[in-house]
């Protein structure tokens, strides 16, 4: 893990932007499909896999932090490198999902609605701005820019924690009502 690098240059930086606005761009227009796609039953399960996979995030990026505290490198960026990895087949997955399965409607009531909806809004609008943090921060790492890595994972990791945990908390409020 740590020999793979790529190099420091205007067109991997421009790359970085453009995947930043890409990404959650093409998320929302295939979630944003009417029609929905038939994939199979087994999509179902997909909400409690994606449950299980932002926990395991929040985990990875928690461990990730420990070891960087500590100075080991090398697990750090095992755990971050996980993390991404993890990422990246949470939206996957959340697209799979979503594109063959209609919306879940929440069914809490009293003060448990407004708080779910709390993190529900929260989380959503903060994962969208959490791409492009975590793509610069894996950008710099990856471009041995360490000085500039450790200036942006201040933002990134307290953002992508709080987007994993609530994805967590999320799940465990509307799990009771998937079919």
């Amino acid at each position: 893990m740590s020999s793979f690098s790529i190099q420091k240059d205007k067109k991997n930086e421009k790359l970085v932007n453009i995947l930043s606005i890409a990404i959650p761009l093409a998320v929302a227009l295939l979630i944003g499909i009417r029609q929905k796609i038939d994939l199979g039953s087994w999509t179902r399960v997909l909400p409690h896999v994606i449950g299980i996979l932002n926990t395991t995030t929040s985990i990875t990026l928690i461990a990730g932090f420990l070891y960087v505290k500590k100075k080991d490198i090398e697990n750090h960026r095992k755990m971050m490198m996980l993390s991404f990895i993890q990422g990246g087949l949470f939206l996957i997955l959340y697209i799979l999902y979503h594109i063959s399965n209609p919306s879940t409607p929440y069914g809490g009531d009293g003060i448990l609605r407004p708080i779910y909806y709390f993190f529900l809004l929260s989380h959503i609008l903060l994962s969208i701005g959490v791409v492009w943090f975590v793509l610069r921060a894996v950008y710099y790492a990856l471009s041995n820019q360490i000085v500039e890595h450790k200036k942006i994972v201040k933002w990134t990791f307290p953002l992508w924690l709080y987007v994993s945990v609530t994805g967590v908390i999320v799940y465990l409020m509307i799990a009771p009502y998937y079919q």
